[in-house]
């Protein structure tokens, strides 16, 4: 059956798809495929020419994040939880380990789920892809470095983590994957690669996540309070999806094992998207200030000269026309009564 046709988010560069000419034919098994990243993953990888089986057990993920790929040539979906063993018929060439929830709200409401996924359900990406001689790539993130006290974010930080707070059940969890996926590699049966995504944004967040950038989007269109925590301060640098997907890309190709951050090494305040936002959106909202969470880090950016020096690879979508895209996406998919109260539509 031919592939459904989605609205292009993710770029169809000629020369790029040729640049990753090497999963033309291959058969790549996607964890948390139903997930905001996941789902752009499997997209791209099926416009490279990989067959993708898609593994999600829909804790937080959405079906429709995928409705679009569901009957496409290449494409097979399996609802299997990865903390227990779970089988892949046929040969398998990439094991991308995506399977978490990602978001605060998200890692706050299911904490056991998201412990047991860093720890078994690695444990059981690893164990497929080294039963079939398959390249693994662990989607780390930038909250194993904590609350840092280095700034920008280098590889050989180790970090300033609380292991008992609030955020430990996700930092943690991303730690011990990150210990294990190690172990793996030096034992020299799995070809293993390690990423440490920062903050990424687009298309399918959920409304509902808790992150800054479809929290504010939304209280934006519906012209209410825009909430930031704190004095606003605290600053995240925000990679565009397909930007982010290009660097998994590179990463599990590359020869180098990482682990290595994906990001934008341009940082933004909160306070500042939150005004970028309200005026993109044309909104009426005020800007309100809320409590911060506990351990919220207080500035976040990478030093990507590791992604650089042995991807290739940069982000190269400004922030505006990022924030662009989604917000264009969010009016079309943010519940109704989310987009009725701006004082203009988004340009």
């Amino acid at each position: 059956m031919p592939r459904l046709q989605a609205p292009p988010i993710l770029p169809r560069d000629p020369a790029a798809s040729a640049e990753h000419g090497v999963f033309a034919r291959r058969i790549a098994v996607v964890t948390g495929a139903a997930g905001f990243i996941g789902s752009h993953l499997c997209e791209r990888l099926l416009d490279l020419g990989a067959e993708v089986v898609g593994v999600d057990n829909l804790l937080t993920g959405r079906l429709d994040n995928l409705s679009h790929l569901r009957s496409a040539d290449g494409f097979r979906f399996q609802t299997d939880d990865v903390t227990s063993p779970f089988q892949v018929a046929g040969p398998v060439d990439f094991v991308f380990h995506l399977a978490s929830p990602a978001s605060p709200l998200d890692y706050a409401r299911h904490p056991l789920a998201t412990l047991k996924v860093g720890a078994m359900g690695t444990l059981n990406a690893l164990e497929l892809a080294e039963a079939k001689h398959a390249r693994f790539l662990l989607a780390s993130t930038s909250e194993v470095y904590g609350d840092p006290l280095v700034h920008p974010q280098p590889e050989q930080y180790w970090g300033n983590v609380n292991p008992t707070g609030p955020r430990s059940v996700y930092d943690e969890a991303k730690r011990y994957a990150e210990a294990l996926t190690s172990c793996f590699q030096r034992s020299g049966g799995t070809r293993t690669r390690i990423v440490r995504i920062f903050n990424t944004y687009g298309p399918r967040m959920r409304a509902d996540d808790g992150r800054a950038v479809p929290a504010f989007i939304q209280q934006a269109l519906a012209g209410r309070p825009i909430t930031v925590a704190g004095d606003g301060s605290q600053t995240r640098s925000l990679c565009f999806v397909a930007d982010t997907v290009e660097g998994l890309l590179a990463a599990v190709t590359a020869d180098h094992p990482g682990p290595v951050n994906l990001g934008n090494p341009h940082e933004i305040t909160m306070l500042q998207l939150a005004e970028e936002i309200r005026t993109m959106t044309g909104s009426v909202s005020a800007v309100t200030f809320i409590p911060l969470p506990a351990d919220d880090p207080k500035r976040r950016c990478p030093d990507i000269t590791a992604a650089r020096a042995h991807l290739g690879w940069e982000p190269t979508t400004p922030l505006r026309d990022g924030l662009r895209q989604t917000l264009d996406w969010a009016q079309q998919h943010f519940p109704r009564q989310a987009t009725a109260a701006t004082g203009r539509s988004a340009s």
